[in-house]
């Protein structure tokens, strides 16, 4: 990268800084640190860069490009989603505001399934948070040419500058800065559709035919659990995905909450999946861009990166050795957006979760707000160097960024959606019957997730069950399990009521004859 690139990214950087420290001026209460109303039009864009940049980033290209371009389907599922979460979930969630999503499962179902959610959430977030600064480390060091030594560098640096703006600016920093960050990203793409269209003469690349000796094969459906992708599949994971993020994670709910309203959540979830349809869209163009140029000039290639194999490095390696100064630097902005993005909405959320969840539940009230404000900050710091720490060391799960992301992520987003839809869909839910349902859903996710690793490879050598199918399973196991469970519980504990009251009925017969005069 040329000096000027480096410019670009170190501007960009402190201008996050500046952004964190103009927007903590005035916060004296954790009410504003955590939200407050915000528009929906941000809030809309910053629910896409939050739950979806990195992944989409670095995923989504070498996914297009090496698997085949059929993942792109599953845009078609989000006018279900959007029915669904905005006319059914949303206005439940709006009817009671909260800075934790999880205290309103004690409200139904008791403070042991609070802190079950409570504590899944900072499982899977911390989780998130560690594995997706990794894998965006890794593009950055593709891109600049640093080379993989550099990675545990990166992760310091891009963490440090995330984790200061949003201790400074809480969650209003953390959505404008995610603006800015979507802004880069959708840029970065096209500027990378246009190098490619110049320099071929046109879109010359864009595919008329289905690759096949590049791609897997991807069918409408399959009976074959195995089958790595299918267009069902594909759509029903993104279905069960949205919702059960957008149900049960405080990411999530805590910015659908800012918004202060049913219609105003419902106008964010529209602009959130508006954004994901046309960079999704855009991402998927650069992997048959990136496709069509090397297949055109596979001289370009260099001899250490495989066309198929190593898909998903061929997106930042073409940033880093074909896109003119400056375009490079605002691209790498972009992928450094992405990792920041990561860290500083997951950092606002598990630093919401752990105050409201843990710490005044353990003061008892007793702490004012302006010493709730001051933990509140020290809480994101702290979080935040642990993520650091951990996303230097985590290690690698088999599979391209697609799968691996799936694979965790994923892993207990569907037993945390179960939680909530007990607690607010379910009238005869009762919490013995809900942790029997959340722990079966969670154990059909690992099982799912690490099929490979429990049952062995399959002779294509793919794993026994696709990563597709973890949250649609997950979830109705969970809603399945959980109902015959809250039903059982629900029929013995009547069933022993009535024979308290039949035996009482024997021992004391009732006087038929009422009470002497």
């Amino acid at each position: 990268m040329h000096w000027i690139d480096w410019t670009v990214v170190l501007l960009y950087a402190f201008g996050t800084l500046a952004l964190g420290w103009y927007f903590g001026r005035g916060q004296r209460r954790t009410r504003d640190y955590f939200g407050g109303v915000m528009p929906s039009s941000l809030i809309g864009v910053s629910l896409f860069a939050t739950l979806l940049s990195t992944i989409s980033y670095l995923s989504i290209p070498g996914e297009v490009l090496g698997k085949g371009p059929v993942y792109l389907v599953h845009y078609l599922a989000y006018p279900l989603v959007f029915v669904l979460l905005g006319f059914v979930i949303l206005p439940v969630y709006l009817r009671t505001p909260v800075t934790s999503a999880y205290e309103l499962l004690e409200v139904r179902l008791g403070l042991s399934l609070r802190l079950l959610g409570a504590v899944m959430f900072l499982a899977l977030r911390v989780v998130w948070m560690s594995l997706l600064v990794f894998l965006t480390a890794q593009g950055i060091a593709a891109v600049t040419g640093l080379g993989p030594a550099w990675v545990p560098t990166i992760v310091v640096v891009t963490g440090s500058f995330a984790v200061v703006y949003t201790t400074l600016g809480g969650l209003r920093a953390v959505v404008v800065t995610d603006v800015l960050q979507t802004i880069l990203l959708f840029a970065g793409a096209l500027l990378v559709i246009a190098t490619i269209s110049w320099e071929l003469g046109g879109v010359q690349w864009f595919p008329t035919q289905w690759h096949g000796e590049i791609w897997d094969s991807q069918p409408l459906y399959s009976l074959d659990p195995s089958t790595r992708v299918t267009v069902l599949g594909t759509m029903l994971s993104m279905f069960f995905w949205m919702v059960c993020t957008s149900m049960g994670d405080q990411v999530s709910v805590q910015r659908f909450m800012a918004t202060g309203s049913a219609v105003a959540a419902r106008r964010a979830l529209a602009i959130q999946l508006c954004v994901g349809t046309v960079i999704g869209a855009t991402l998927g163009l650069v992997g048959l861009a990136l496709l069509g140029y090397l297949q055109m000039n596979p001289s370009a290639l260099p001899p250490e990166i495989a066309l198929k194999a190593d898909a998903d490095l061929l997106f930042p390696w073409f940033i880093g050795s074909h896109l003119p100064i400056v375009v490079t630097g605002l691209v790498v902005a972009g992928l450094f957006a992405a990792a920041m993005s990561s860290i500083d909405s997951g950092v606002n959320s598990i630093t919401a979760v752990v105050l409201t969840d843990f710490f005044e539940r353990l003061s008892a009230g007793t702490r004012n707000d302006a010493t709730q404000f001051r933990s509140a900050r020290l809480l994101a710091l702290v979080i935040g160097v642990m993520v650091i720490l951990l996303a230097t060391s985590i290690g690698q799960i088999p599979g391209n960024f697609m799968a691996v992301t799936n694979k965790t992520v994923n892993l207990l987003t569907a037993p945390i959606a179960v939680l909530f839809f007990f607690a607010l869909f379910v009238p005869f839910a009762n919490s013995a019957g809900v942790w029997v349902g959340t722990l079966a859903s969670v154990a059909v996710a690992v099982a799912i997730a690490f099929s490979r690793q429990l049952f062995g490879a399959t002779d294509t050598g793919l794993d026994p069950v696709s990563f597709q199918w973890i949250t649609p399973a997950a979830m109705l196991t969970g809603v399945c399990v959980g109902s015959l469970a809250c039903w059982a519980v629900r029929f013995f504990s009547y069933d022993m009521r009535q024979r308290q009251l039949d035996h009482e009925d024997e021992g004391n017969p009732p006087d038929l004859y009422g009470p002497p005069d």
